[in-house]
C-alpha cells in the first residue's frame, strides 16, 4: 500500500517473515543490522526454520509472540535481549488492545480485518500452521465479550475474519454470533465442511451477518483427503454443504488443490467442471507446495521429491516437486488453465445462474466479476489511494438474499436440486477439543 523507505536509522525493526517474502525479510534485516539496529524476526517461516533466519537477527521468535514479546521488550530494556525466544503459555487473555488508529484506513478497500481465535482444530499434512503452533496449544480463542468490544468498537459495517476457523470451537462461535445479532454488521470468514453441516451454527452466523465464506473443500477425490489427513472433509456431502450456504444466502469462495498424489491430468477439468454447476461463487486454485516444518514436506524431503529451495517460488502457484500422477509441466498448465477457465466471463454466467434467485444471481456476477475481470482499475485505486471509496460497493454486494427457511431442502435450491450429489467417504473425523 505504501513503498518502504530504508533511510532510516531506528533502534529496533520487528519484521514478520512468511516463506514468500522471507528472502526480501531477511535482505531489509541484513541492511538495518549494518546500521546498527536490533532485528527480531518471527512467524511462520522463522519458527519452521529458525536456523536459517537466526543468520538474519539478533532475536528470533518461534511460535506465537502474544506472550513472548512481552517478555523480549522488558530484556531490551534492561539491556540484555535473548537470540531466541519461544512460545510461552497459548493464552490470549489480557492483550493490549490492536493500535487501530495506526493503520491508515483511507488506503484499504477493508480496514476492519480481524482475527478472534488462534490456530485450527485440524492437522492437515499440508497446513504450513501446523508447525508454528506445534510446541503447545494449536487452537485457542478470545473472551467472547472482549471480541464483542472489539467489533463494537469498529466503524463502518464490513468486517473480515481472519480467523483460520471462525467455527471452530462452538461455543464461542454461538456466543459471538448471539452477540453480533443486531449490529448491522456484514462479514466474510473461513470455516471448514464439516462446521457448516453440524448443528445450527451456520444458520447462527448469518443471522449475525456472514455472507461469504472460504471453504477448504481442496479435493474431490476422497483418497487425496485421506493422504493429507484432511479428515474433516471424509464422509462429508460436498452438496449439502453448497444447498445450505446457497439458501442461506452466503457466497462460497471454494479451495480446491492440485497436485497431491491421486491426481491424474483430468484434475483441472473435472474440478472447475463441478465447481461451475455448484454455483461457487469465487474459487482459489493451488498448486500443492511442501512448506517447511510440514509432515508433507518431510516425506517430499525424505523421497527426494523437492526440486528447489527457492522460497519465493512456494507460493501455490509453481511446481516445487515431482508429482506422481502427471508432469510437472502438466501441472503448472493445468493450474494456469483452471483459472483461465473457472473465470471466463462465461462460465462466471453458468455459475451464477445455479442461484435460485435474481439477486444471488447478480451477486454472484457482480462478486466474481469484480474480483477477477477488473485488476487494473483495483490497482489504479490503490495508486491514487481511492481504494476506500469502493467499501460501498462491497457491503452493497454483501447485503442479505434471503433468511434461509428450509437449509436442507433439495427443493429449495431447484437449480442445484439437479445436480449428482458428491459424498467424500472414509473415515469419520475425530471431534476437536
Amino acid at each position: 500500500m505504501e513503498t518502504l523507505r530504508l533511510d532510516d536509522c531506528p533502534d529496533l525493526v520487528i519484521i514478520q517473515v512468511y516463506i514468500t517474502n522471507a528472502r526480501r525479510s531477511y535482505a531489509i534485516a541484513d541492511h538495518y543490522r549494518r546500521l546498527g539496529a536490533h532485528v527480531a524476526l518471527g512467524g511462520l517461516h522463522v519458527t519452521s526454520l529458525s536456523d536459517e533466519a537466526a543468520q538474519h537477527a539478533d532475536s528470533i521468535f518461534l511460535g506465537p509472540g502474544d506472550s513472548s514479546f512481552p517478555r523480549f521488550l522488558a530484556d531490551l530494556r534492561a539491556g540484555r535481549p535473548q537470540a531466541r525466544y519461544e512460545s510461552g503459555p497459548r493464552t490470549l487473555e489480557n492483550l493490549p488492545p490492536v493500535r487501530r488508529d495506526l493503520i491508515k484506513r483511507e488506503l484499504y478497500l477493508v480496514p476492519n480485518s480481524l482475527v478472534v481465535s488462534r490456530g485450527c482444530p485440524h492437522h492437515c499434512d499440508f497446513c504450513y500452521k501446523d508447525a508454528f503452533f506445534g510446541s503447545g496449544r494449536s487452537f485457542y480463542t478470545q473472551p467472547v465479550d472482549r471480541a464483542l468490544a472489539e467489533i463494537e468498537a469498529l466503524p463502518g459495517r464490513h468486517l473480515y475474519f481472519l480467523d483460520d476457523h471462525l467455527l471452530g470451537h462452538q461455543p464461542f462461535a454461538r456466543a459471538l454470533f448471539s452477540g453480533m445479532r443486531g449490529m448491522g454488521r456484514v462479514f466474510q470468514g473461513a470455516a471448514t465442511v464439516d462446521s457448516i453441516l453440524r448443528g445450527d451454527l451456520i444458520e447462527r452466523a448469518a443471522e449475525a451477518g456472514l455472507r461469504s465464506l472460504f471453504v477448504g473443500f481442496e479435493t474431490l477425490d476422497p483418497k487425496n483427503l485421506q493422504h493429507s489427513n484432511k479428515r474433516q472433509n471424509l464422509g462429508r456431502d460436498y452438496d449439502r454443504v453448497i444447498r445450505r450456504l446457497d439458501d442461506l444466502g452466503i457466497m462460497i469462495n471454494g479451495s480446491f488443490v492440485f497436485g497431491l498424489d491421486d491426481d491424474g491430468p483430468d484434475v483441472f477439468e473435472r474440478t472447475v467442471e463441478w465447481a461451475i454447476e455448484r454455483g461457487i461463487t469465487t474459487a482459489t486454485f493451488h498448486i500443492l507446495t511442501p512448506y517447511p516444518g510440514t509432515r508433507l514436506y518431510q516425506r517430499m524431503e525424505q523421497a527426494g521429491r523437492l526440486t528447489t529451495r527457492d522460497w519465493d517460488r512456494y507460493d501455490t502457484r509453481h511446481v516445487v516437486y515431482r508429482p506422481r500422477g502427471m508432469t510437472a509441466k502438466q501441472l503448472q498448465g493445468g493450474y494456469l488453465r483452471a483459472y483461465r477457465d473457472f473465470y471466463s466471463w462465461r462460465n462466471i454466467a453458468r455459475a451464477s445462474r445455479q442461484h435460485a434467485t435474481a439477486k444471488h444471481q447478480l451477486k454472484h456476477l457482480a462478486y466474481a466479476g469484480g474480483w477477477k475481470k477488473f485488476e487494473p482499475l483495483w490497482n489504479a485505486g490503490i495508486k491514487v489511494r481511492r481504494l476506500s471509496a469502493a467499501r460501498p460497493l462491497l457491503e452493497a454486494v454483501l447485503s442479505q438474499v434471503s433468511r434461509g427457511t428450509a437449509v436442507d431442502s433439495v427443493a429449495s435450491v431447484p437449480a442445484l436440486a439437479s445436480k449428482r450429489r458428491l459424498v467424500v467417504t472414509g473415515v469419520e473425523p475425530a471431534v476437536a477439543a
